[in-house]
């Protein structure tokens, strides 16, 4: 299955809402991002497991500033949607959602805001919301996935 991610509040925190990877100051030197305690091997069971990982982000952090922060971590990923990406082939389709994972053969998108799990109804898209605070997050998640699979 592709699985996406989102990254603000989900796996990169906004403030202290979670607790997140011990980062070296010349990570943080090099702008490496905070990432929340558990993602590298939450993400490395699911591609174990046989499932591709992606991220789909609104954010406009550039694709390689992404992908720099989670190889600090260990995590590699097949795709990174930013926003700019995102905009554009939403536009394309006529798509009026802030995210709609479908258009890039995304089968379940993870998020923490309950919007995008509106909009999952409304589109017809699978998504899993965890809430920031949710400290369960990953039990949540890979229970969730066996319901979906």
């Amino acid at each position: 299955m592709n699985i996406s991610f989102d990254l603000d509040s989900t796996l990169i925190p906004n403030g202290k809402e979670f607790e997140t990877e011990n980062r070296s100051g010349i990570a943080k030197f090099f702008g490496i991002e905070e990432i929340r305690k558990g993602t590298s091997e939450l993400i490395s069971d699911l591609q174990n497991q046989g499932h591709k990982i992606h991220i789909y982000t609104t954010s406009f952090r550039s694709k390689r500033k992404i992908r720099r922060t989670l190889k600090y971590y260990g995590i590699k990923v097949s795709r990174i949607v930013n926003e700019k990406e995102n905009r554009r082939v939403l536009k394309s389709r006529n798509i009026n959602s802030s995210k709609y994972p479908t258009a890039f053969d995304f089968d379940l998108h993870i998020d923490d805001l309950k919007g995008v799990g509106i909009e999952s109804e409304r589109y017809n898209f699978k998504a899993i919301i965890v809430e920031s605070t949710d400290k369960n997050w990953i039990e949540k998640i890979k229970s969730e996935i066996k319901n979906v699979e």
